[in-house]
C-alpha cells in the first residue's frame, strides 16, 4: 500500500478508519477492542447510573446568585465528566492493552510503507512488554501532574464549571495525540520528549487529530471502538509526518 498525502489530523483519522478494516489488519485489531469494551464499556455503565446525582451535587454548591449558571452547567458538566471518565478509562485500557497497540502500529506501518518494521516475535513481543509499560508509566508521570491540576481548577465554583470544560477538552485533546502517535514513535524507539516535539512542530495536526479522539470517545457505545482506529490513524501520520525526521 503507498504511502498516503499528507492530511490534516481529521483526516489521518478517517485513514484510520480504512487502515483498521482492510485485509491483513483486521486480526490485529481485535484484541485491543476486546481490552477497550471491556473497560470503557464497565466505566460507561458506572457513570450513566451515577451522572445524575454527581451533576447535582456540583450545581448545588454554586452560591445563591448564580443559580441562573444552572441551565448552561448542566450540558458543560455533562461532557466534562463524560471527557473525563472516558479519557481516564481509554487511558487505562490502553496502558493495558499497550504492547498490543504497539503490534497493530508495527503491521499497519508494514502495510502503509512495504517496509518490514521489525521481525518480532510474540516471545519477542512479551519478552519486550516491561519496557513498554515502563513508557506508558513514562507518558502517565507527563499527564496526571497536568490532569489532577485541572481536576482542581474544576472544583472551584463558578470559575471551575465555566473556564474548567473548555481547558479539559484541549488538554484532553493533546494527551490522546500523544498517547496514541506514540506507539508508533515507540517502535522505532524514539525517545518520548523527542516524540512530544516532533507533534509540537505540528500541533494543528496533533490537536485536530486529537480533538476528533476526544469527541468520539465521549459518545457512548462508539467510544468502545475508537482504539484501534486511533492507533491506525496515529500511525498513518507518522508515516506521512515524521517518519523521514528519524531516518538513519
Amino acid at each position: 500500500m503507498p504511502i498516503t498525502s499528507q492530511h490534516s489530523g481529521f483526516g489521518y483519522f478517517i485513514e484510520g478508519i480504512k487502515l483498521a478494516f482492510s485485509p491483513g489488519i483486521r486480526r490485529f485489531v481485535l484484541l485491543p477492542l476486546f481490552a477497550n469494551l471491556l473497560l470503557v464499556g464497565g466505566a460507561m455503565y458506572y457513570l450513566f447510573t451515577h451522572l445524575d446525582s454527581w451533576i447535582n451535587q456540583w450545581i448545588d454548591a454554586l452560591p445563591d446568585f448564580l443559580s441562573w449558571l444552572s441551565y448552561l452547567l448542566w450540558p458543560l458538566l455533562t461532557l466534562t465528566i463524560l471527557g473525563t471518565f472516558s479519557y481516564f478509562f481509554s487511558t487505562l485500557a490502553n496502558f493495558i492493552a499497550a504492547p498490543l497497540n504497539g503490534l497493530l502500529a508495527e503491521k499497519v506501518e508494514q502495510k502503509i510503507t512495504g517496509q518490514t518494521v521489525s521481525e518480532q516475535s510474540i516471545w519477542g513481543l512479551i519478552k519486550d512488554t516491561p519496557r513498554i509499560l515502563l513508557r506508558e508509566c513514562r507518558k502517565m508521570a507527563y499527564i496526571i501532574p497536568k490532569a489532577i491540576g485541572l481536576f482542581l481548577l474544576l472544583l472551584i465554583p463558578a470559575l471551575g464549571q465555566t473556564v474548567g470544560p473548555i481547558l479539559w477538552f484541549i488538554f484532553t485533546a493533546w494527551m490522546l495525540s500523544i498517547q496514541y502517535c506514540d506507539y508508533p514513535f515507540d517502535n522505532h524507539k524514539v525517545d518520548f520528549n523527542a516524540m512530544r516535539h516532533s507533534l509540537k512542530q505540528k500541533q494543528s495536526k496533533a490537536y485536530g487529530f486529537g480533538m476528533i479522539i476526544s469527541i468520539l470517545t465521549a459518545i457512548p457505545v462508539l467510544n468502545l471502538f475508537i482504539m484501534p482506529v486511533a492507533v491506525c490513524g496515529a500511525t498513518s501520520m507518522w508515516v506521512n509526518e515524521f517518519k523521514n525526521e528519524y531516518r538513519p
